[in-house]
């Protein structure tokens, strides 16, 4: 699909090298406060990076999914409509797969692709789709930043990480660490087992959780009802927790 408008890479201004080679500068290489400060320069720049950008969505899943699986094909239809329809800017972890897919889709309906990337000793590399990359070596750093103003939140079919990326969302909410935001989970052949199983596990055997903190999930393949849930969804400026 053409681009309805051209849209240019933005290169990396400030790399993780960059960040831990100034800390080491700064503290002298002490280890501990190197340390330190790369963790606050990574969230200065990612938040930073977040603020002002105008409505966005963020999309999660697993980066080993190639672009011929019916999960890529589906992420990349609802990303390029989300883009395309509501014009809002697309984010992901800039990888391989679904992530891949959400950049691609907004990239072809000429929106900003943002990448989000984490240094790894594997799988990970910077997709063509991405306009704007912004790298982390902390997943933390990264995690706090892909959802410090975003509109919603689309989990799509996903590994380990996918899932750390999920409950850590549902944490923030259960304990109002975050504000209002929309889960969805996209893609009912995948998440419908998982939600059961949360159900029997977590709800009604050890009642781990409450029956709302599930329920704030939505589970749907249904792409005119995810528009609709981020066309109503709060506008978000990274100021919510600090209330």
């Amino acid at each position: 699909m053409a681009m309805t408008t051209e849209i240019k890479y933005e290169p990396r201004h400030i790399t993780t090298d960059d960040i831990k080679n100034g800390c080491m500068t700064l503290t002298g290489n002490n280890g501990e406060e190197t340390k330190l400060c790369m963790i606050q320069e990574e969230f200065r720049q990612g938040i930073d990076s977040m603020t002002n950008i105008g409505p966005s969505v963020t999309f999660y899943g697993s980066a080993r999914l190639n672009s011929d699986h019916p999960e890529y094909i589906r992420a990349y239809n609802l990303s390029y409509r989300i883009a395309k329809e509501l014009n809002y800017i697309v984010m992901s972890g800039g990888g391989g797969g679904i992530m891949e897919a959400a950049n691609k889709g907004a990239f072809d309906a000429g929106v900003e692709s943002i990448g989000l990337t984490i240094r790894l000793p594997k799988e990970q590399f910077t997709n063509p789709y991405v306009t704007k990359e912004i790298p982390f070596h902390f997943f933390f750093a990264r995690q706090v930043s892909m959802q410090y103003t975003t509109e919603a939140c689309i989990y799509c079919a996903g590994g380990t990480g996918t899932m750390y990326e999920f409950f850590e969302m549902l944490t923030h909410l259960q304990t109002g660490k975050i504000g209002p935001i929309p889960i969805i989970l996209f893609g009912t052949e995948f998440w419908t087992p998982i939600k059961n199983l949360i159900q029997e596990q977590f709800v009604e055997k050890y009642k781990t959780i409450s029956q709302f903190d599930i329920d704030r999930c939505v589970i749907t393949d249904d792409m005119d009802q995810v528009l609709d849930i981020v066309k109503k969804s709060k506008i978000r400026t990274g100021e919510d927790e600090l209330n």
